[in-house]
C-alpha cells in the first residue's frame, strides 16, 4: 500500500492529533477561553479599550477599577472563562499567597488614596483581607504600608496592587514583659514622656482601634505580658525586658514619671517631696510587696528598700551582699595626743515598710541614704569622739564609746525615718610605734608573772630536792652514827686497856725505881751529895725550862684561842647558813671520812705531884720509846 492510500485510510487520526495539539490555541483565539487552575489566580491586564468614557486610567492611578486599560483590580479565581481574547487581555497565573502558622503577612499597597500628613501607615478598609482589590480602592484604601495584616492561611491577593511580606509573630517569654513604642498616632502631649492610656485595641493587635481611640505615637504606658501576639512591626516596636522582681525582705517603692499630678499625702510636717496615691505622678504611698510585677521601666521606676535589718560595714576588706557599703572604708581618726589610727565600724539599721516611701522621697535611693546621711554622720562622730581622748584611753573605753555612739546615731537617724538598731566598733588599729610600746609593756608584765611563777616553782623544787636529799642521806647518817658509836666503844676499850697497861707499867717502874733508889742510897753517901747538887742544878734547869715552857704554852694558848675563836665564828656562820642539825651531820661525816683520827691516845702518861714528878715523866717517855722499838721489831719479824 502506498502513502496516499495510507493517508486516506487514517486521515482522521491526524485530525484528532492536531486537534489535541491546537484546541487550546483555537479556543483561546476564536472563543477567548481561559482556564485558571485550582491552585492559582489570574491577574488580568487589559491592553486597550476601543470605545467608552473610561478608556484611560486617571492620573496617579495604576490599577483599573472601571474597565480602563491597564492592570485590573479584579482577579480570576480558579475556573473557566470565555471571551478573554488574547489580543485584548493578558492573564498571568500566579499561586495563592500562603501565610504559614506562627507568621503574619504585612501588606504594602501600590495604589490608593494618599496617607494623611503626619501619619506613616494606611488605615484599614473592609476588603476581605486584601482579596478584594476593587473594594479596597473603591472604599478609600490608602497606598503604602497598611496597618492591617493577614494571619495564617491561603489568600487570593492581587500582586499587581499589593506586595506581601511574611514575618514572625511577636512572642513574649515567661517572666518577661513587652514594652511598646507606637510608630504612628497622635503626638505625645507636651510635658509627658509617654502616650495616654488607651483601651480596646486587644494588646495592640488592633492598631486601627488604637489610632481610632486617640492613641499617641511613642512610648506607651501599657505593656504586654507573656504570650504570642499578632502585632504589626510597621506600627509597633516591642522591647522584651525582665519583669521587676521584688525579693522577700524588701519592698518596692514606685516612682511614676507619668500621670496627673496628685495630692501630697504626707502632710505639712514632711517637706522633702510629694507622696501620692497609686496612678499619679510621683512617689506612691503604697509600696509593692515581694513578688514579680510587669513594670514599664521607662515610665516607672521601682526602688528596692530592704525591710530586714541591714548591716553596713566601714571596713576596707569587707562588704555585704547588698553592696550598699561597697564605697565605705575604714575610718581614720586622730587622737588627742596626735596619733592617727584606724577603726572598723558596723552599723545595723532597719527601715519599716511604711516609712520606705518617705526615705525614697527624701533621698531618691538607698545609695543616696548611705552616702548623704550614714557615711558623714558615723564618720564625723567617731572623728570627734577620738579627738577628746588619747589612743590608750580610747582602747580601754571601747565599750562605753560604742554605747554612746549607738545612742547618738539612733537619735540622728530617727529624723530621717530610719531605725538605728545597733552600732558596733570592730577592729581598732593603733599606730605601729605605739602598738609596739604597748606590746612590749604587756610582754614585760607577762614575763614578770612568768618569772615569779618560775621562782616559786624553783623554790618548791628546791624544797622537794632538799627533802629528797635528806631522805637519801638518812641511811648514810644512821650508818655514820653507828660507825661513830662503834669507834667510841673501840676507843673506850682501847683507853681501858691503855689504862691497865699504864698501871702495870707504873707499878713495875715504881718497883724498879724503889730498887734503884735503895741501891743508890746504899752505894755511897758521897754520891748523894753529888746527886743533890746535880739535882739542884737539874731543878734550876727544870725551873728555867718550866718558865720557858710556860711562856711558850701561853703563846701557843693565845694562838690556839685565836684560831679557835676564828674557827668558832666560821662555824657559827656555817651553822646559820646550813642549820644546826645539818652542820652537825656534815662535820660528823667529814671527820669520819678522814678515817685516821685517834679519838683516844694510845698511852696516857701522868705524873705525881710529889718530888718524883719529873723523873716519873722521864721514865714514862723512856718506856714509850722502848715500846715503840719492840713494836717496830715485831712488825719487822712479821714482814
Amino acid at each position: 500500500m502506498d502513502i496516499a492510500s495510507l493517508f486516506f485510510a487514517y486521515w482522521w487520526v491526524l485530525v484528532l492529533f492536531f486537534s489535541l495539539i491546537f484546541y487550546k490555541f483555537v479556543l483561546r483565539v476564536f472563543f477567548g477561553m481561559v482556564i485558571v487552575p485550582e491552585d492559582k489566580i489570574g491577574l488580568v491586564t487589559k491592553k486597550f479599550v476601543l470605545i467608552g468614557a473610561n478608556r484611560e486610567l486617571p492620573d496617579g492611578r495604576i490599577i483599573a477599577t472601571k474597565g480602563e486599560a491597564g492592570f485590573q483590580a479584579k482577579t480570576l479565581a480558579p475556573g473557566l472563562y470565555w471571551f478573554m481574547w488574547p489580543w485584548q487581555y493578558g492573564v498571568d497565573m500566579i499561586p495563592f499567597t500562603v501565610v504559614p502558622e506562627g507568621k503574619i503577612a504585612l501588606v504594602l499597597s501600590k495604589d490608593g488614596a494618599e496617607i494623611p500628613t503626619g501619619h506613616i501607615l494606611a488605615r484599614r478598609v473592609d476588603c476581605d483581607n486584601f482579596q478584594d482589590a476593587q473594594a479596597f480602592l473603591e472604599r478609600g484604601g490608602q497606598r503604602g504600608r497598611q496597618t492591617a495584616y493577614i494571619t495564617a492561611g491561603s489568600y487570593r491577593i492581587n500582586r499587581h496592587l499589593f506586595d506581601v511580606s511574611v514575618v514572625d509573630q511577636v512572642t513574649i517569654n515567661e517572666n518577661m514583659v513587652g514594652i511598646v513604642t507606637a510608630l504612628d498616632g497622635e503626638p505625645i502631649p507636651i510635658g509627658s514622656i509617654a502616650g495616654k492610656f488607651v483601651e480596646g485595641h486587644n494588646n495592640f493587635q488592633n492598631f486601627d482601634a488604637f489610632l481610632t481611640n486617640g492613641g499617641n505615637r511613642g512610648l506607651q504606658p501599657q505593656v504586654i505580658l507573656a504570650g504570642s501576639y499578632y502585632i504589626n512591626p510597621w506600627a509597633l516596636q516591642i522591647e522584651e525586658t525582665p519583669m521587676t522582681d521584688i525579693p522577700i525582705g524588701h519592698v518596692g517603692v514606685v516612682i511614676s514619671y507619668i500621670g496627673e499630678v496628685g495630692k501630697d499625702l504626707t502632710g505639712e510636717t514632711f517637706k522633702h517631696g510629694n507622696i501620692v496615691e497609686k496612678g499619679y505622678r510621683g512617689v506612691w504611698m503604697e509600696p509593692l510587696g515581694p513578688g514579680k510585677y510587669p513594670v514599664n521601666k521607662y515610665t516607672t521606676k521601682v526602688e528596692l528598700v530592704p525591710t530586714t535589718n541591714l548591716v553596713l560595714n566601714w571596713a576596707n576588706a569587707r562588704s555585704e551582699a547588698h553592696s550598699l557599703d561597697k564605697n565605705l572604708s575604714t575610718i581614720t581618726v586622730r587622737s588627742k595626743d596626735g596619733f592617727p589610727f584606724n577603726l572598723d565600724v558596723a552599723q545595723i539599721i532597719h527601715i519599716p515598710a511604711t516609712e520606705a516611701p518617705k526615705v525614697i522621697a527624701r533621698f531618691g535611693s538607698m545609695n543616696n541614704l548611705v552616702s548623704q546621711v550614714l557615711e558623714p554622720t558615723i564618720g564625723n562622730y567617731f572623728r570627734n569622739s577620738a579627738q577628746d581622748s588619747d589612743v590608750i584611753s580610747f582602747l580601754s573605753t571601747r565599750k562605753e564609746r560604742q554605747n554612746a555612739a549607738k545612742e547618738h546615731i539612733k537619735d540622728v537617724l530617727e529624723e530621717y525615718n530610719v531605725n538605728a538598731v545597733d552600732t558596733l566598733i570592730g577592729d581598732i588599729v593603733p599606730p605601729e610605734a605605739l602598738m609596739k610600746t604597748l606590746t612590749d609593756r604587756k610582754i614585760a608584765q607577762e614575763e614578770e608573772k612568768t618569772y615569779e611563777t618560775q621562782r616559786m616553782a624553783q623554790e618548791k623544787r628546791q624544797g622537794v630536792e632538799k627533802e629528797t636529799a635528806i631522805a637519801d642521806m638518812q641511811k648514810e647518817i644512821v650508818k655514820a652514827q653507828q660507825s661513830v658509836e662503834i669507834a667510841q666503844r673501840t676507843a673506850d676499850a682501847t683507853v681501858k686497856k691503855a689504862e691497865g697497861d699504864a698501871t702495870s707499867l707504873k707499878l713495875n717502874v715504881n718497883a724498879e725505881a724503889e730498887a734503884t733508889k735503895m741501891r743508890a742510897n746504899a752505894e755511897s753517901e758521897a754520891i748523894k751529895m753529888k746527886a743533890a747538887a746535880q739535882a739542884e742544878s737539874t731543878k734550876l734547869n727544870a725551873a728555867a725550862d718550866a718558865e720557858r715552857i710556860s711562856k711558850t704554852g701561853l703563846a701557843e694558848a693565845e694562838k690556839i684561842m685565836a684560831i679557835g675563836k676564828s674557827t668558832a665564828e666560821a662555824y657559827e656562820l656555817q651553822v646559820k647558813a646550813m642549820g644546826g642539825d645539818n652542820f652537825t651531820r656534815y662535820k660528823i661525816t667529814e671527820e669520819i671520812s678522814k678515817g685516821q683520827i685517834k679519838i683516844i691516845p694510845d698511852v696516857l702518861i701522868g705524873g705525881n705531884n710529889g718530888s718524883d714528878g719529873p723523873i716519873s715523866g722521864l721514865l714514862g717517855l723512856k718506856l714509850m720509846e722502848m715500846m715503840d722499838a719492840d713494836k717496830k721489831k715485831e712488825q719487822g719479824n712479821d714482814n
